[in-house]
């Protein structure tokens, strides 16, 4: 029997230590093959480098990142604020996913507060409907393969979306038991402590992550750090009740049954 994958998609490195790397951690310790995938550089995350030694310098504390998560890593594809729904990224994104062939894929929220991470989450989730499409080329050539993909949005920076909404998780997963872990990887962006400090005000980025860590925690009413996630809709991806996040983490995943409330009477 093959094992499971699980890759994360995410905008820039250390997204993903940010947002889902505790989600992660917990898959790989449950028997996951797990991959590492930053779509963009980094390269416009400094005050201080050239574009081209930001990308080196931001390249090796994102293996460094995936190294200690456990992950197999994937090269960045492009540059920050070019991060644009196109077929060329398409192309490119698709034949990492089929690389991976994940049964799940963590993404960022399709409401988000910047651009990057909305038009990942798209080309993320056009890349997994692909995944069985063989008349579909991707760049390099990768086959098409068969089987479920399902698909799972974190929560946004700062819980809200670009006009200060507040998301709910649809399901909290408990990342108490991988905290230490996770900081340790979100450390290894070393570059970003300056950057965040004078872009977007954060007094250390380490902080900002267990606070946000802490907060979708006690939404959920039972965990000390917990990530969020909503599922994507089950259409061309798997069948509609596939959960394999709970089938897979067990008590450390808790359906958020007032979201899901939700979500029927909407139908």
């Amino acid at each position: 029997m093959s094992t499971l994958s699980a890759i994360a998609i995410a905008a820039h490195p250390d997204d993903i230590e940010f947002h889902m790397a505790g989600t992660l951690a917990l898959l790989r310790r449950a028997g996951y093959e797990t991959h590492y995938f930053s779509i963009a550089s980094g390269n416009c995350g400094t005050t201080r480098y050239s574009s081209a030694a930001t990308r080196r310098i931001r390249a090796a504390e994102a293996r460094e990142g995936a190294r200690i998560l456990g992950a197999h890593f994937h090269p960045s594809i492009t540059d920050d604020l070019e991060i644009v729904y196109s077929t060329k990224l398409l192309r490119k994104i698709a034949a990492v996913v089929r690389d991976a062939r994940p049964v799940i894929v963590l993404t960022h929220s399709p409401q988000d507060y910047m651009e990057d991470h909305m038009n990942a989450c798209r080309l993320a989730v056009t890349a997994a409907f692909a995944h069985g499409m063989p008349n579909f080329s991707t760049n390099p050539p990768r086959a098409a393969f068969d089987g479920e993909v399902t698909v799972y949005h974190s929560m946004p920076h700062g819980l809200c979306d670009g006009l200060r909404r507040r998301i709910i998780p649809g399901a909290f997963v408990n990342t108490t038991s991988v905290q230490v872990l996770k900081r340790s990887a979100l450390a290894a962006h070393k570059s970003q402590q300056d950057w965040l400090d004078k872009s977007q005000r954060m007094d250390s980025f380490l902080s900002a992550m267990e606070s946000m860590a802490r907060e979708v925690g006690r939404l959920s009413g039972r965990f000390q750090f917990a990530e969020g996630f909503r599922r994507h809709s089950h259409l061309g991806l798997c069948a509609a009740q596939s959960d394999p996040l709970k089938e897979a983490l067990g008590k450390n995943y808790l359906v958020n049954h007032t979201y899901e409330r939700t979500l029927k009477k909407g139908l």
